[in-house]
């Protein structure tokens, strides 16, 4: 069995005394494992770092067997990232949430797609918190747990969408919310995809998505508890002032 295929580093980890076990989201085979030899030599253990793009090969005897990796290095993205506190904190989150949510050997074009321009952005294109956030809506969508944020529950409107049912995953319009607007979740502008329009936007904007990766993603992975570098980050950026 062999394959080649590009993908995202997830994750690394020691394996005996030479190699590592890698974990990648890759284009067309989705989140899939493998062993490198030689991973954690002087020469190979540079080029896996998490969010690095690598070119992979893929060899096993069978297709069930884990396999071993032959990598080659696409670009990097640490540098991108290790003097900016919260890429890197996003970049965290943004691997550890692919690990812990998607079914391995599973392809998504769609999410893969949209998780390298997310990557390629961090702490390199103004605005990516936005990206991320929107990232996160597209990661429920993929799963089967997609909001429905085009109209408001309660009557129908398509304007003044201001919260989200927690119930539901529906939007709801300010008029709609009435006496319940204080049990509903924030729907900022810019969770619709519009541009930000005042600070905290983002961060009100993950209070809502955290909801639902808690309440509905977690319970169906079996209650696994989301990952804490998802938590770390949401709290590093809804700290007032620069994050570094």
């Amino acid at each position: 069995m062999e394959w080649r295929d590009e993908g995202a580093l997830l994750g690394v980890r020691q394996h005996g005394e030479t190699s590592a076990i890698i974990e990648v989201f890759t284009a067309r085979h989705g989140r899939h494992l493998g062993v490198v030899r030689g991973g954690v030599s002087r020469k190979i253990a540079p080029i896996l770092q998490p969010g690095a793009q690598l070119d992979l090969t893929w060899r096993a005897r069978l297709d069930e067997h884990i396999g071993a990796f032959t990598v080659e290095p696409i670009r990097s993205r640490a540098a991108q990232v290790m003097d900016d506190r919260l890429a890197l904190a996003a970049l965290g989150a943004v691997t550890a949430l692919l690990s812990f949510a998607l079914p391995e050997r599973e392809p998504h074009a769609g999410l893969y797609a949209r998780t390298v321009a997310l990557l390629d952005a961090l702490g390199a294109a103004p605005g990516w918190e936005a990206l991320y956030l929107r990232w996160e809506l597209a990661l429920l969508e993929e799963l089967g747990f997609g909001l429905d944020l085009t109209r408001c529950a309660a009557t129908g409107a398509t304007e003044d969408l201001v919260y989200v049912s927690p119930k539901s995953g529906a939007a709801v319009s300010r008029a709609g919310g009435g006496e319940w607007a204080d049990r509903l979740l924030p729907l900022p502008p810019v969770l619709l995809g519009r541009p930000e329009e005042r600070p905290g936007e983002v961060a009100e904007g993950l209070r809502t998505t955290g909801h639902f990766l808690e309440s509905w993603l977690a319970p169906a992975l079996g209650d696994k508890p989301v990952p804490p570098a998802r938590a770390r980050f949401a709290a590093l950026l809804a700290r007032p002032g620069p994050a570094l």
